[in-house]
């Protein structure tokens, strides 16, 4: 008996987030980062929010049909800095890591932050966190200012 052939795959594509999306943005997160690696910025709904309402948003989520593959959150300024572009947020799902979908965010998000003026881009990786380091560097990111998070656990 013939075994029967597996279901075509449709190309993965990219599009702006939009408000539908972000149920989906927000579980994917939650499924996908460790939150105590860098316990001052939460992952939230607020967290998609800023960026998502921002005047300069370079929000975009990876589509598989209508499955979500992956998303990045970035908008304009960083700090004190209004002209640069902050890439803060990335994922992509478990069963699409490793076939290029985080890069497509990353170069879709560059490339709207550029079109709305950043004469650089950030995006902070947690030192553990070596696949984003990777990822970063092979779009042309390379590291900057290191800054360690020192932590004073309080006696019990």
């Amino acid at each position: 008996m013939p075994t029967p052939a597996a279901p075509e795959r449709k190309a993965i594509g990219l599009a702006p987030m939009a408000a539908t999306h972000v149920a989906d943005v927000l579980a994917l997160g939650h499924t996908v980062y460790d939150t105590s690696a860098k316990p001052y910025t939460p992952w939230s709904l607020s967290a998609i929010a800023r960026h998502l309402d921002s005047e300069a948003s370079a929000c975009w989520v990876a589509l598989d049909g209508e499955r979500l593959a992956g998303f990045v959150l970035g908008s304009m300024g960083f700090d004190q800095r209004a002209d640069w572009g902050n890439m803060e947020w990335i994922a992509s799902a478990p069963e699409y890591q490793g076939q290029g979908v985080a890069s497509r965010l990353v170069k879709a998000c560059c490339a709207t932050l550029t079109e709305a003026g950043a004469s650089a881009v950030v995006a902070e990786v947690e030192s553990r966190n070596t696949a984003s380091a990777a990822l970063m560097r092979s779009n042309g990111f390379g590291a900057g200012v290191v800054v360690t998070f020192f932590v004073r656990e309080t006696p019990r």
